[in-house]
């Protein structure tokens, strides 16, 4: 690492940065009624997209734990958090972050080796290899929606069997994480002819295992996906709209009478 450092003064403008946009609000700057899709780009035909409907969401932990599982991550280290916002109506009320995987990814910007970078497809990927561990890219998301491999995890993952059995590899020690809208069940899925956000083996691990259907996945290219249809049938919040990230990540929010609590911070 020490023939990537930068300039004290430069590292501190960053993290001054970060800070600032770390704290987000979903609040109606982001409203949208109907949503339309990219046209695809260079090979793909798919755009995906995920929506979580914060008024179903009741903070069970079952994604987390089926995120842990099929990705094997270490423990405390969550590529899917669930933040306690505050309650409504004398009910509390959870709002589960993953990687929003944006259209316009702050953090693919920043990375000075090119180990973040977005498919065709609109999922933000990490390079493992190519990573070193630098993370200004944890510094640029605005959503806290990466960790970074402090440690060799070599223990037993308690999430498994139970919720599910690893599909991954184990990412080495000083790498920056993240959620992969489990790209390696999408990509399976598709070989197989299966449809990701209809058929469970061809979906994200958490919106599979979600006992109350708190979250839809599916492609935005395509009007009669899950996702397409919610879009254009509730109103959907995404998160800092107005960085110009335009995540893939959508909310539809729980009915609220007060400002909204911040999700992130």
């Amino acid at each position: 690492m020490k023939d990537n450092k930068i300039p004290r003064r430069q590292f501190m403008k960053m993290a001054a940065a970060g800070t600032a946009v770390t704290t987000i609000a979903l609040n109606t700057k982001g409203l949208h009624r109907a949503i339309s899709a990219s046209p695809p780009t260079e090979s793909s035909p798919h755009q995906w997209a995920m929506i979580i409907d914060l008024n179903k969401c009741t903070g069970c932990g079952n994604c987390q734990l089926a995120c842990q599982a099929h990705n094997d991550t270490a423990p405390g280290l969550s590529w899917n958090r669930m933040i306690a916002a505050g309650e409504l109506n004398d009910e509390p009320l959870y709002v589960p972050v993953p990687c929003m995987h944006c259209q316009n990814p702050p953090c693919e910007g920043v990375c000075p080796v090119k180990a973040t970078y977005k498919r065709a497809d609109g999922i933000v990927m990490m390079d493992y290899e190519r990573c070193i561990g630098c993370r200004y890219c944890q510094l640029a998301c605005p959503y806290g929606a990466r960790s970074f491999n402090w440690q060799e995890y070599t223990g037993q993952n308690t999430a498994v069997p139970e919720w599910g059995e690893p599909e991954v590899a184990r990412r080495p020690r000083g790498v920056v994480e993240k959620c992969t809208f489990c790209v390696h069940r999408i990509d399976r899925g598709l070989a197989e002819g299966l449809t990701p956000g209809v058929d469970p083996q061809a979906t994200p691990a958490c919106v599979a295992a979600c006992p109350v259907s708190a979250r839809i996945f599916g492609d935005l290219n395509d009007p009669h996906s899950a996702v397409s249809e919610a879009l254009q049938n509730y109103q959907a919040i995404q998160p800092r709209r107005d960085l110009g990230t335009e995540p893939r990540v959508y909310y539809l929010p729980a009915s609220r009478t007060v400002e909204p609590a911040p999700v992130c911070g």
